[in-house]
């Protein structure tokens, strides 16, 4: 083997020593440094419009993307002892009607949905053995699947109570008597910092928390 190639072997070596290296440091920083899950989506407090008492509904025109404000009155049910009027909850952007103008409707009955979309945050789910790094007050590095472009800030805003087992239909029940120990995970709402109009509830996110 004559000399150069020697060299050039020398070199190719020692590049991919500094590369794993490298990777190795930088996998050491992100993982002692910040937690990551894409377990996590965009969401936001959901308010239901709905009929005051059954009747046939009037002077609804609501549609899907219409903004509405807090205690506003956004149609009537005519009932046999006079009107009732429907009234919205808070504030918010309609996302979804369930009903059109001079349909019958009963007591109870969900009319329309809203989000306030200027109110829209994250959930996400950490593993129950990452929970002692992490804080309320935490900065928080965000990727929406809808406008992956951009990294949003954010911060910590709460920690769940329960496990995101608790909530399930089923449990954790073993009726065999069988125990396997599985990591369970736990919610925490992640504010974000002046989202664009591209991020729209149900998309999902993936999260970076500085544990820092």
């Amino acid at each position: 083997m004559n000399r150069g190639r020697l060299v050039l072997i020398n070199v190719i070596g020692l590049v991919i020593i500094l590369a794993v290296v490298a990777g190795g440091a930088f996998y050491y920083y992100e993982s002692t440094n910040f937690i990551k899950t894409d377990e996590a989506k965009v969401t936001g407090d959901l308010y239901t419009i709905v009929a005051p008492a059954a009747g046939k509904l009037a002077d609804w025109d609501l549609e899907e993307g219409n903004s509405v404000s807090k205690k506003a009155t956004v149609a009537n049910v005519t009932t046999a002892e006079g009107k009732e009027t429907v009234k919205t909850a808070e504030q918010g952007t309609v996302v979804k009607t369930q009903v059109h103008n001079d349909q019958l409707v009963q007591a109870g009955q969900t009319l329309a949905q809203t989000i306030d979309m200027n109110d829209l945050f994250i959930t996400a789910n950490i593993e129950e053995n990452k929970l002692k790094n992490i804080e309320k007050g935490d900065s928080v590095d965000i990727i929406i699947d809808g406008d992956s472009d951009t990294v949003f800030e954010g911060t910590l805003e709460q920690i769940g109570y329960a496990t995101t087992s608790v909530f399930s239909v089923m449990g954790n029940q073993n009726s065999s008597g069988n125990y396997t120990k599985v990591t369970q995970k736990v919610p925490v709402k992640i504010s974000i910092k002046a989202p664009s109009d591209k991020v729209l509830p149900g998309m999902n996110a993936e999260v970076k928390i500085s544990t820092n």
